[in-house]
Formats: C-alpha cells, sequence, structure tokens
C-alpha cells in the first residue's frame, strides 16, 4: 500500500512501474496482477517470491556457489533480455534487493521506478537515477548510456554473491 501524500516525482516512479509491471509478460520479472486507487492509497497485487531478496539470502548464506550464480545468472540475463528488447527498458537500478526469489530457486527483476524506457532511435539516455554502487562508469560520469549498463549492474551483483562483499568503490560523481 503506497500512501498517496507523497512528491510529484515520487508519484511518476510509481505509475512507471505500475505501466511496466501490468504489461510484462516474463516469467523472469515479477507478475504485477492488479493495481487500485482506494481511500488515499495506491494497492499493488504483485506476484508472491517467498525467498525475499537476494539481498535477504545473501545476508543468511554470506557468499553463493559457482552453480547457484550460474543460475541466478542465467535467469537474469533472460529478464533483461525481454526487458531490453521486448519493452526497451533500461532497468537502471539493478541490485541484490531488486532481484527477488522464491522456494522453486527462480529469480526475477522487480522495482522499475527508475527504469527508462528507451524511445530514442539511438537507444541511448542520460538521466542520474538508480543506486549509485552498481552504476556502470558511464552512468557515475553523467554520460550516455544504453541497456549494457544493467549487464554491468549484474556483473557487480554476481562478484557481491560470489565474495560475500560489496568489492568495488565507486568513484564520486562529477
Amino acid at each position: 500500500v503506497i500512501q498517496m501524500n507523497i512528491e510529484e516525482s515520487a508519484r511518476k516512479a510509481i505509475t512507471q512501474e505500475l505501466k511496466i509491471n501490468q504489461s510484462s509478460q516474463c516469467p523472469y520479472v515479477v507478475m504485477c496482477y492488479q493495481s487500485f486507487y482506494d481511500n488515499g492509497a495506491i494497492s499493488i497485487i504483485l506476484e508472491y517470491m517467498d525467498g525475499g531478496s537476494l539481498a535477504d539470502f545473501l545476508k543468511s548464506v554470506r557468499k553463493i556457489s559457482e552453480p547457484y550464480l550460474a543460475a541466478i545468472c542465467k535467469q537474469v540475463l533472460k529478464g533483461l533480455l525481454y526487458l531490453h528488447h521486448e519493452k526497451h527498458i533500461i532497468h537502471r537500478d539493478l541490485k541484490p534487493s531488486n532481484l527477488l526469489i522464491n522456494h522453486r530457486g527462480e529469480v526475477k527483476i522487480t522495482d522499475f521506478g527508475v527504469s527508462a524506457i528507451m524511445q530514442s532511435t539511438s537507444g541511448q539516455a542520460n538521466t542520474f537515477v538508480g543506486t549509485y554502487n552498481y552504476m556502470s562508469p558511464e552512468r557515475i560520469s553523467g554520460g550516455r548510456y544504453d541497456y549494457k549498463s544493467d549487464i554491468w549492474s549484474l556483473g557487480l551483483v554476481l562478484l557481491e554473491c560470489a565474495t560475500g562483499e560489496f568489492s568495488i568503490t565507486p568513484p564520486v560523481p562529477n
């Protein structure tokens, strides 16, 4: 439930996420079944992912072994392939807390509040949103970026899962 006494920018981000979630039909993206407004709040009914986030799981296990990393990587890449090439969306905030898991070992992408829909013919964007630690160098420097920035973020997620710690300290943005 999201209360509506929030800033306009937050409302726009919520609207963006709802549009993406409700239009996505991919087994590697968390399904949004319905959303509705009632008594000053937006309620969103999402697919239940009983394992929580990859960040939560990582806290309990510290490191993830290579066979499981391969399975995580494959599923997230399939989700990104769908978002990038079917929906023309850059996620822009791929991180362990935005990857949800369930008891069947499924990993799904969620949280599209900062996603960019690539409508230009160049397939590039240059806005600065998302979680700083997982950003690609071109995003940190304020340059133009494309779908590859999500792949960079996934690489950092996988490195963190393999080593049990976030091992890269990004430079301070300009």
